[in-house]
C-alpha cells in the first residue's frame, strides 16, 4: 500500500494511528527509511525506533544484505518513510526481504524530486495502478495557518508564492545582481535571521541551492558563509583539503554512510576538535563525537550551504535559498517545492521573483524511463 500526499496533510498522524492499531492488535511492525536523517525524523515524530534500510536489512560491507528471499524481515508489516527517495537497486534489495505474508507500506510525497539513484520508484509503483494508493489531499487548519505550507501547494499548483505584508514565516528578499543577492543571503543567515528570529545561524539556518557553481551555487556560498560566521582565529586549528580550508567550529556534512562509526551520507554536524600531531579530527553529530583521521576527511564536506537533492529526508527550523535565473538549468517545480517543504518555521528566498517564476512554471523534470510500470502492469 501507498500513503501519499503533501505536507500539512497529516500522512504522520495517519501513520502513528495505523501503529497505535497496530499495537492494540498485537501485530509486529518495523519503520525504515532511506537515509539517517530521515530515520532519526521517523522515531521522532512517531515515538518508535527507526531505522535506515540498511540497517532494518542488515547491511554488512562487503557482505551485501543479511536479509534477503531467503531470511527476510520477521515482521507483519514494514513501513518506509520518505519512499521517493528509493532507488531501483535499493527498492529490489528491500521487496526482496520481505516475506509474502508481511505487508509494506511506503510513506512519501511523489512531488519532490525523485531518488538521487537510479530509477523514480514511488511514482512508478502509483503509475502502475497495481497497488492501493492512499493520497491525502486535504490541508488541515492547523497546517493551513503555516504560510509554508500555503506556499508549497501554491508551488506545487504551478502558483506564485503569497508574501503579503502580514507574513511570518515566508519572505522573498529581491536583489537582481548574483554578487548582490550572495552578499544579501550572507548578511540574512549571520544577522537579520538571528536579530529577528532568534535562530542559531549555524544549528538553525540552513542554506539550499539549486547548484554547486556560480556566485549563488553551494560551493562560493560555502566559502563566503564561512568567511562570516567561523573566520580564521590562531584559536582554531586548521587544515586544508583538496582547495578547501576545514577548521574547528565549520559546519560540515558526511557524504557517504560509514556503517563503522554509525554515520550516513547527510548527516550534519560541527568539527570540535582537531589534532594535528595525531592527525585527526573530532566531528559533533547529534551531540555524540566521532573521529576521523586526516585519510578519512574526503567523507566531509562544508554544510553551511548544500544542494537541494542533499537536503531530502531532512529539515530544518529555517531555510534560505537563492533564486537566480543563472540557475535556470535547475529552476524547477519540484525541486523549489522540496527545498521550501523542508522547513519548520521560516522561508526565505534571496534573488529574483522571475526565477522564481521559471522555477513555478517548470514542471517539465526530465521524466525517467524505466519501464518499472509497465512491467508491473503484465
Amino acid at each position: 500500500t501507498i500513503l501519499t500526499g503533501g505536507p500539512g496533510t497529516g500522512k504522520t498522524t495517519t501513520l502513528r494511528s495505523l501503529l497505535d492499531l497496530l499495537d492494540a492488535d498485537g501485530r509486529s511492525y518495523a519503520l525504515a527509511s532511506p537515509t539517517g536523517r530521515a530515520a532519526k525524523r521517523l522515531a521522532e515524530a512517531t515515538g518508535r525506533e527507526a531505522k535506515t534500510i540498511h540497517r532494518l536489512l542488515e547491511y554488512n560491507p562487503g557482505e551485501g544484505f543479511g536479509r534477503n528471499e531467503y531470511n527476510p524481515v520477521d515482521a507483519d508489516m514494514i513501513v518506509i518513510d520518505e519512499a521517493s527517495m528509493l532507488d531501483l537497486l535499493l527498492a529490489n534489495s528491500l521487496l526482496k526481504a520481505i516475506d509474502p505474508a508481511s505487508h509494506l507500506l511506503l510513506v512519501g510525497d511523489i512531488d519532490q524530486l525523485p531518488s538521487v539513484g537510479a530509477g523514480d520508484v514511488l511514482r512508478d509503483l502509483i503509475d502502475s495502478g497495481v497497488t492501493a494508493v492512499v493520497r491525502l489531499e486535504t490541508i488541515f487548519r492547523q497546517a493551513a495557518n503555516s504560510l509554508i505550507i500555503r506556499n508549497a501547494h501554491r508551488i506545487n499548483r504551478g502558483l506564485m508564492p503569497e508574501t503579503p505584508p502580514d507574513a511570518q514565516d515566508f519572505f522573498i528578499f529581491v536583489k537582481q545582481e548574483p554578487a548582490e543577492a550572495a552578499e544579501l543571503l550572507v548578511d540574512v543567515v549571520k544577522n537579520r535571521v538571528p536579530r529577528k528570529f532568534r535562530l542559531d545561524p549555524l544549528d538553525d539556518i540552513q542554506v539550499l541551492s539549486p547548484m554547486y557553481n556560480g556566485l549563488l551555487g553551494v560551493s562560493n556560498l560555502n566559502e563566503m558563509l564561512q568567511a562570516a560566521l567561523n573566520p580564521p582565529s590562531a584559536k582554531k586549528p586548521e587544515r586544508k583539503l583538496h582547495g578547501r580550508t576545514f577548521r574547528v567550529g565549520d559546519k560540515v556534512m558526511q557524504t557517504a554512510n560509514n556503517y563503522d562509526k554509525n554515520v550516513y551520507n547527510g548527516d550534519i554536524g560541527r568539527i570540535t576538535a582537531m589534532d594535528v600531531v595525531q592527525q585527526t579530527v573530532t566531528v559533533s553529530i547529534d551531540g555524540a563525537p566521532v573521529m576521523y583521521d586526516f585519510l578519512e576527511m574526503d567523507e566531509l564536506v562544508h554544510a553551511y550551504a548544500i544542494s537541494v537533492h542533499k537536503s531530502q529526508g531532512a529539515e530544518y527550523p529555517c531555510v534560505v535559498m537563492p533564486a537566480a535565473t543563472q540557475h535556470y538549468m535547475m529552476l524547477q517545480r519540484n525541486l523549489l517545492y522540496t527545498a521550501v517543504t523542508r522547513a519548520k518555521k521560516l522561508v526565505i528566498l534571496v534573488g529574483t521573483r522571475k526565477a522564481i517564476a521559471i522555477a513555478v512554471k517548470n514542471n517539465k523534470t526530465t521524466q525517467r524511463h524505466t519501464a518499472l510500470d509497465w512491467r508491473l502492469q503484465r
